[in-house]
C-alpha cells in the first residue's frame, strides 16, 4: 500500500509541476517545432491601371483572410508605368496598405519614382518622388506597414525602406535596388539627356548602402548560424527579356553590377542556401541565375553562386496571385529550408 500511494504521490506530484514524461516531452518538442515554421506571402509590380486599382482592395482581402502568414512583401512598381506618379496615388495606395491585417513589407518599385521625368508619369524630378515615397510609405521607420513588426532600418543613412529581420533562423534582408539599370538611365522626360550629377549622387549613396546591408546580413546570419538568406528587391537583376541586350552591351546592366558580385561572394562564404525573390520582369520564374555555365556570368564578369535561388513573382496583368512562401521547422536545413506555391486570388 505505501508503494502504491508513492506512486500515486509521484504522479500527482509530475501533474503539478508540469512534467508529464519522455511521451509528452516529445509531443511538446514537436508543437513546437510546428510553431516554428511560418510562412510569409510576396507580391509585386501590383496594382497596375485603373481596373486592377478597383480590385486592390479584394486582392488585399485575399492575402488577409490566409491566417498562415506571418508578414506580407511588396516588391515594388504600385503603379505602371504610364500613370501619374502624383501625391494622391500614393496617399490613396498607402491607405490600402494600412487595411493589410499582416505586417506589409514594401521597397519602392522604378514606376513609383525613377520613371517619374516620363511626360505621362507627370515630368517630376525622379528624387523628389523618392523623397515623396519616403515621406508617405516610411514615416515610422522600423515599423512594418499593416500590423507592427520590428524591423532594422537604414534610417541612419537616409534610406528607411531599406530592412532586415531574422525569423526562425532566417535572415532576410530588403533593399532598394532599381530596374531602369538601378536607375542610371537619363531622365529625358525632363530634358536630360545624359545622368546627372545629383542623380549620379545618388545612385552612389543607395548602391553603397545597399553593399553595406547586405553584407551585414550575412554576417550576422553567419554569426547567428542562421539556415537561410532571403534578400528581396524590386529589379531584376537577370530579366531574360534582357539577356540578349546586356549580353552585346554589358553596360546596359552596369548599374548592378556591384550588387551582383556582392551577392555572388557573400552567397559563396555563408554556409546555406540564399534566396532572392524580385519583381519587375513580371513573369513568374524560378531558377538559379549565377549557376556555373548561366551567361549572365560573362554579362556580370563573374565567377558561379550555386546556392543562389531566384524567384521573380507574377506582376502587371499576371499579377493574378501571390506567392506563399514556407519556412520549414527548426530542424530543416539546405533546400529543404524554404518551398513556394502561387495561390489564385479569388477573381
Amino acid at each position: 500500500m505505501l508503494v502504491k500511494s508513492a506512486a500515486t504521490a509521484l504522479v500527482a506530484l509530475m501533474s503539478l509541476t508540469g512534467f508529464a514524461g519522455p511521451s509528452a516531452a516529445a509531443n511538446a518538442g514537436e508543437d513546437n517545432a510546428r510553431q516554428q515554421a511560418f510562412s510569409f506571402g510576396v507580391i509585386g509590380d501590383i496594382p497596375y491601371g485603373d481596373a486592377e486599382i478597383a480590385k486592390f482592395p479584394a486582392r488585399i482581402q485575399d492575402i488577409n483572410a490566409d491566417s498562415s502568414l506571418d508578414f506580407v512583401a511588396h516588391v515594388g512598381d504600385i503603379k505602371n508605368g504610364s500613370s501619374v506618379c502624383s501625391d494622391e496615388y500614393f496617399e490613396h495606395i498607402r491607405a490600402e496598405f494600412d487595411t493589410f491585417e499582416h505586417p506589409l513589407v514594401y521597397t519602392p518599385g522604378d514606376n513609383e519614382w525613377v520613371d517619374c521625368h516620363s511626360g505621362n508619369n507627370g515630368a517630376y524630378n525622379p528624387l523628389e518622388r523618392l523623397d515623396k515615397l519616403r515621406e508617405v510609405f516610411f514615416n515610422e521607420p522600423g515599423k512594418t506597414l499593416g500590423e507592427t513588426m520590428p524591423l532594422k532600418t537604414q534610417e541612419d543613412l537616409g534610406l528607411p525602406e531599406n530592412v532586415r529581420f531574422t525569423k526562425n533562423r532566417v535572415a532576410f534582408s530588403v533593399v532598394n535596388v532599381q530596374g531602369s539599370n538601378n536607375s542610371l538611365l537619363p531622365w529625358t522626360g525632363i530634358g536630360e539627356t545624359a545622368v546627372t550629377a545629383e542623380q549620379q549622387a545618388e545612385v552612389d549613396h543607395r548602391t553603397q548602402a545597399v553593399l553595406e546591408q547586405l553584407r551585414d546580413t550575412f554576417r550576422d546570419a553567419t554569426r547567428r548560424h542562421d539556415r537561410a538568406v532571403v534578400l528581396m528587391t524590386q529589379a531584376d537583376m537577370f530579366d531574360p527579356s534582357l539577356l540578349a541586350a546586356a549580353t552585346a552591351h554589358p553596360e546596359s546592366v552596369s548599374g548592378f553590377r556591384e550588387i551582383v558580385r556582392t551577392v555572388t561572394e557573400e552567397t559563396n562564404r555563408f554556409d546555406g542556401p540564399v534566396y532572392l525573390i524580385n519583381g519587375d520582369s513580371h513573369v513568374y520564374a524560378e531558377n538559379r541565375p549565377l549557376a556555373e555555365g548561366s551567361p549572365w556570368l560573362t554579362v556580370y564578369g563573374q565567377g558561379a553562386a550555386d546556392d543562389l535561388q531566384r524567384i521573380t513573382v507574377d506582376g502587371s496583368a499576371n499579377a493574378t496571385n501571390y506567392v506563399r512562401f514556407t519556412v520549414a521547422p527548426n530542424n530543416a536545413a539546405g533546400s529543404a529550408v524554404l518551398s513556394w506555391e502561387k495561390v489564385p486570388f479569388k477573381e
